[in-house]
């Protein structure tokens, strides 16, 4: 699986897990005026001593995690099938290349090319962190692919793999850390861990011709609320994003590359730079934050609460409706649904 990122204005789609585009000569994106943080003043960064694994981080916004992560002081397991837009493929050196910046740059990371998808593969992510580095607190699920249909062209497959890599892709790598913590828990340890998965808006929100990814970014949201529910009791937080960043597909999509490109100028902020993302998902996988069952819009500088699905204008009556009567009233709540919708 390759990186998954997100769409621009909330709407759009990414067309992989690796699609967001890499930024040469990046913009200052931290107040002390270059690209990383300013972690060496204090002597300690926001996440030393935790381990983190983050999949789909060879390209876009994995990349900008694993980077950031180990700016931070985390040791990092880069996952990565290196997989092509539609999921297809096999290119192992993204995530090696990301190690060696790491490495480069003082840090400590291993490269990990395990399907997230597979049962086997998730356990293999897992036990690598623990072997490299001789525990795991965090686990990033960041790893997707996308293939857009309209529902009357989409086809089995196509819905399918969408299905499988999102989906299960975050189930599998869960269900194996979330078990390593329960024994660890069990054994009488504290445990402080924090998984952070990733939605969508379209899947929160809707977008046509993307049926299968958004029912997966859906079911990811609620994924997160109920194992945020599970885990709480062994000490693990879940939380998600639903992020906006420059991908691939909105660069080469008529009638979006020139709203999400790169400023011209190097001193304008750009909204759309992936690496905006990472600090959020860094803050949720600190071993202070105690957020858990929630999911975060992230763009630019904006963070923003999702609500959850939440009921809200009721017709009621102490008696069984009949056919009729709900022609009559229901009439009147799609009025009330649609007025709060304007």
């Amino acid at each position: 699986m390759a990186d998954e990122g997100d769409e621009w204005g909330g709407h759009g789609s990414d067309r992989s897990a690796s699609d967001q585009v890499e930024t040469p000569n990046p913009v200052a994106r931290y107040p002390n005026g270059t690209d990383r943080p300013d972690t060496e003043d204090s002597g300690m960064g926001a996440l030393d001593g935790r381990v983190a694994i983050i999949t789909g981080a060879g390209r876009g916004i994995g990349r900008e995690h694993a980077l950031l992560f180990a700016a931070e002081g985390a040791k990092v397991v880069v996952n990565d099938l290196g997989a092509a837009l539609d999921g297809s493929g096999d290119d192992r050196t993204p995530a090696e290349q990301v190690v060696d910046e790491i490495r480069a740059a003082g840090g400590e990371a291993v490269a990990n090319s395990d399907d997230v998808a597979d049962w086997d593969g998730g356990k293999r992510l897992v036990e690598a962190a623990v072997e490299a580095f001789g525990d795991l607190h965090v686990l990033v699920n960041n790893a997707g692919i996308l293939r857009d249909r309209v529902i009357v062209n989409m086809t089995e497959e196509d819905w399918d793999s969408v299905i499988h890599v999102h989906l299960k892709g975050h189930f599998v790598p869960t269900r194996h850390a979330a078990a390593y913590w329960r024994e660890r828990s069990k054994a009488g340890e504290e445990v402080r861990a924090s998984i952070v998965n990733t939605s969508s808006t379209s899947g929160l929100l809707g977008n046509p011709g993307q049926a299968n990814y958004g029912a997966a970014k859906a079911g990811i949201a609620a994924f997160t609320v109920i194992a945020a529910q599970e885990l709480g009791r062994y000490g693990v937080r879940v939380n998600a994003i639903a992020p906006a960043a420059r991908t691939r597909m909105t660069e080469t999509t008529p009638g979006l590359s020139d709203i999400v490109k790169a400023p011209g100028d190097q001193a304008q902020f750009d909204v759309w730079d992936p690496a905006n993302v990472s600090p959020l998902v860094a803050y949720l996988a600190t071993d202070g934050c105690d957020l858990s069952g929630r999911v975060f819009f992230v763009q630019g500088g904006t963070v923003r609460n999702f609500s959850n699905w939440t009921m809200t204008e009721t017709i009621d009556r102490p008696a069984r409706w009949t056919v009729a009567e709900l022609a009559e009233a229901m009439g009147a709540l799609d009025g009330q649904a649609r007025g709060g919708q304007a």
